[in-house]
């Protein structure tokens, strides 16, 4: 038979459409295979020693893909049709066969010609991250009361769905129906926690694409839109491309460890003496006694967190190079210093510069995300892997995808960070967002949601909004990387706007252009000037938004974006910690973190 093809971006092959996921095209519902269905010899290999060492026996493989217009025998990706179960959009008959003429695929009902539509529910299990059709014709005939005439149906091409005149838009109005003994189910009874399991469904224990028998799985069924935002939870990582930099405090660690007392501290850190000798150590580098006394201990090292130590990384590689003004010119991480606080004081702003430390332009950067899994319906269910093969001697494949773009990096003054966090009413305006980041579905691969991280988020999130404008690319082109949070000796405060794509567009240089000072400042005071008043005020300033309340004054007239440019998909802002409590009940002491920035442009001539 004829296949659906349909063409898709590279980046969507690790999301939204990567292994596991659920995709609609040309009329059909498709569901992507793992990995281990792919040619390992058409897809090309990336390379990036910082992700690779997080995703240990495995590869970094970009989709098999052609360029241009494939020629008839070139390799395509393959999908596989999910869900088999579609409904006549004119007879309303539920069916499993393909429509077909001659052998080419048509999409249409056999029996009346109408076009034929993926049924919208499908069948998960709650805590395996399985997925499977709804089994209709068992359903349908399921449930008290039934005749013997119902038991004894056997036909499974008599089934349709109706809506029930009167009963309104709900799924109680919406009913699956046997023409054959009339037996029929309100679609509101397949919708529950425990509704299948009720009706005695087992979940398979597989994917659709995989065959054979499987594993038997003993979590229950449950019924739920294949389209829901649950119902394919992608677990990606995404790196800079640099040379791995050690953070501060891995560098005094080490010097601690070179110490000739180390060892006689280590072994006795419970010991008397062990202060003793923690003291002289310090005293010889110029370190805190706690610091020493935590190294002996164990207590200093990396992150648990992917993302942290990635982004640990990434923060040291940064500032290393923001000390000099020329790079050294590493193929793929080019950065160098393109002004310091006293520059932008004389460009007009010395409120900005009090707040703001380096700036630097980025020239070149390489971008790498790798799809590690996903899991359904939440993020406590099991984990499936992006590969699936069996055999221990195959290294397994991560879809991943490069890009290559430019950026601007922003750093923060540290103690005017810390003094504005350490506020009462900073630190109580955000633990609102803080509960609703502890309820949100995927709370375990959400960042620590401190003030100085929801402030930088939200100012990111002005600045790619007024770059869109200022720097030729498109919004969506663009994307932020939050760095604010670290630890006591390597704190993290900065903001780094970029452009990746796969294309030439990531060179054409109008973001690292904006990096001079005369451009920067006018860019920041529009940026914030634009947010201060929404024309959503005062519901958005007074009234928390989006899902289980992850946003304070924040709204798509302010402060929203693309979501493939944020890395939280639009959550946990609030533009009052940046311009201050002023008309918010409860929080007008609240101090902005840029409210003498915005107070002081507007004293600017023009």
């Amino acid at each position: 038979m004829k296949r659906i093809e349909h063409e898709l971006r590279l980046s969507e092959t690790v999301r939204p459409y990567g292994a596991g996921g659920i995709v609609d095209v040309s009329g059909a519902s498709l569901v992507a295979p793992d990995t281990s269905w792919w040619k390992r010899e058409r897809a090309p290999l990336l390379h990036c020693e910082r992700l690779e060492a997080e995703l240990p026996g495995g590869e970094l493989r970009m989709a098999p893909h052609v360029s241009d217009r494939p020629g008839s025998k070139a390799y395509r990706l393959e999908y596989r049709r999910f869900p088999e179960w579609r409904f006549c959009d004119r007879c309303a008959r539920l069916s499993r066969r393909t429509g077909a003429s001659h052998g080419a695929y048509n999409n249409r009902c056999h029996e009346c010609g109408g076009g034929l539509v993926p049924v919208r529910f499908v069948a998960m299990c709650q805590g395996g991250s399985h997925v499977q059709d709804v089994q209709w014709f068992a359903w349908v005939h399921r449930g008290t009361g039934s005749s013997e005439e119902q038991r004894q149906c056997r036909t499974d091409n008599t089934l349709r769905l109706r809506r029930v005149p009167g009963a309104g838009e709900s799924l109680a109005g919406l009913r699956a129906s046997c023409d054959r003994c009339r037996r029929a189910r309100p679609l509101s009874e397949l919708i529950g926690k425990d509704a299948l399991a009720r009706d005695g469904f087992r979940c398979f224990g597989k994917q659709p694409w995989q065959k054979g028998e499987a594993e038997p799985c003993d979590k229950p069924l449950r019924g739920t839109l294949r389209t829901a935002t649950t119902a394919y939870l992608p677990e990606t990582i995404t790196a800079l491309d640099i040379p791995e930099e050690a953070t501060l405090s891995e560098k005094d660690a080490e010097r601690v460890r070179a110490h000739a007392f180390f060892p006689k501290l280590r072994d006795d850190a419970e010991a008397p003496i062990a202060q003793t000798i923690a003291e002289l150590i310090a005293a010889e580098l110029g370190l805190g006694e706690d610091f020493v006394m935590a190294v002996a201990s164990a207590g200093v090292g990396s992150s648990s967190d992917i993302t942290s130590r990635l982004k640990a990384g990434e923060w040291a590689a940064f500032n290393s190079r923001l000390v000099v003004e020329i790079d050294e010119e590493t193929p793929d991480f080019m950065v160098r210093r393109a002004a310091v606080p006293r520059d932008i004081a004389v460009s007009g702003s010395p409120a900005l510069a009090a707040t703001l430390g380096p700036i630097g332009a980025v020239d070149r950067v390489r971008v790498v995300s790798a799809l590690r899994g996903f899991r359904r319906l939440s993020e406590d269910a099991s984990f499936v892997p992006a590969d699936l093969r069996n055999v221990a001697s195959d290294r397994k494949i991560y879809p991943s995808v490069e890009q290559f773009g430019e950026g601007v990096l922003l750093t923060f003054n540290e103690s005017v960070l810390s003094d504005w966090e350490s506020h009462v009413d900073v630190q109580r305006r955000v633990m609102m967002l803080r509960r609703a980041a502890d309820t949100a579905i995927d709370s375990s691969r959400l960042p620590d949601v401190t003030p100085r991280w929801v402030a930088l988020h939200t100012l990111a999130h002005l600045l790619l909004r007024r770059l869109a404008f200022a720097s030729g690319y498109t919004s969506a082109s663009l994307a932020e990387r939050i760095y604010a949070h670290g630890t006591t000796s390597d704190p993290e405060g900065g903001i780094f706007i970029y452009t990746a794509s796969g294309d030439a567009q990531g060179t054409l240089g109008g973001l690292v252009r904006l990096a001079r000072p005369q451009n920067l400042v006018g860019v920041i005071l529009e940026a914030l000037e634009d947010a201060e008043v929404c024309s959503n005020d005062p519901v958005c300033l007074e009234s928390g938004q989006a899902a289980v309340r992850a946003n304070l004054a924040a709204c798509h007239g302010c402060s929203l974006v693309a979501e493939t440019s944020c890395e939280v998909n639009n959550r946990f802002l609030d533009r009052a910690l940046l311009f201050g409590g002023a008309g918010i009940a409860g929080f007008e002491g609240m101090p902005g973190l840029m409210r003498s920035v915005i107070s002081e442009g507007r004293s600017l001539p023009g």
